[in-house]
């Protein structure tokens, strides 16, 4: 049992697990194929927004989200995917991942679809210039990319956006309820960028998306 956590009533078997939630149905076992069909192809075209989770070496994980125009997220072939690294916080976590841990999963998004899709392969960081300068945007080619390798694609089912109302505008917080980011990161950087205030965040943060985008 582990000791290291404060939680209590822990589940440790696959047994346990199948007390509460069973088996599932041979409908979802079925639907996972091994390759992008002409479903999963259309959902890419489409998608302006991935979520990428990694793992290095020792199983720390990390999700990280990317974003460009639909179509930015290249197919290259039944099994294989292109992905480009622009410009971001340089923190490059998924990318230090796959440097030790190959493994990825990849949750795509699609605004108004309420299904989301779900791939899970191996990947690989490179700089093959072809798939670059097919990604380039603006004249601007990326530095880097990220070669994946599709294992499992499936369909997952709409109840998560359906319990949260993700695409439903009327669920959505209305702008003064919502916290500033400026204000977060000078709290979370503890006042020592800059001189400390929001309005320098602020600036920061509007020269980056302005600027830097690509």
């Amino acid at each position: 049992m582990p000791s290291d956590t404060p939680f209590s009533h822990l589940l440790t078997t696959r047994d346990q697990l199948r007390a509460h939630f069973p088996e599932p149905s041979p409908l979802v076992l079925k639907k996972v194929i091994g390759q992008l069909d002409a479903h999963a192809r259309a959902l890419l075209a489409l998608t302006p927004y991935v979520v990428l989770a990694t793992a290095d070496a020792q199983g720390r994980c990390d999700s990280s989200p990317r974003g460009g125009e639909p179509g930015f997220i290249q197919v290259l072939d039944d099994r294989h995917l292109f992905l480009p690294e622009v410009t971001g916080n340089r923190r490059n976590d998924s990318l230090l991942n796959l440097l030790e841990n190959p493994g990825i999963g990849l949750l795509v998004l699609v605004p108004g679809f309420r299904e989301t899709l779900r791939i899970n392969g191996q990947a690989w960081v490179t700089r093959d210039p072809q798939l670059l300068e097919r990604s380039a945007h603006g004249g601007k080619l990326p530095l880097l990319g990220i070669g994946i390798r599709v294992d499992e694609c499936y369909l997952h089912c709409a109840k998560a956006a359906l319990r949260g109302a993700l695409w439903n505008p009327q669920s959505w917080p209305a702008r003064e309820q919502l916290p500033d980011a400026a204000e977060i990161l000078r709290d979370h950087t503890r006042g020592e960028e800059g001189d400390g205030s929001v309005k320098h965040m602020q600036q920061m943060l509007h020269e980056s998306y302005t600027q830097r985008l690509y």
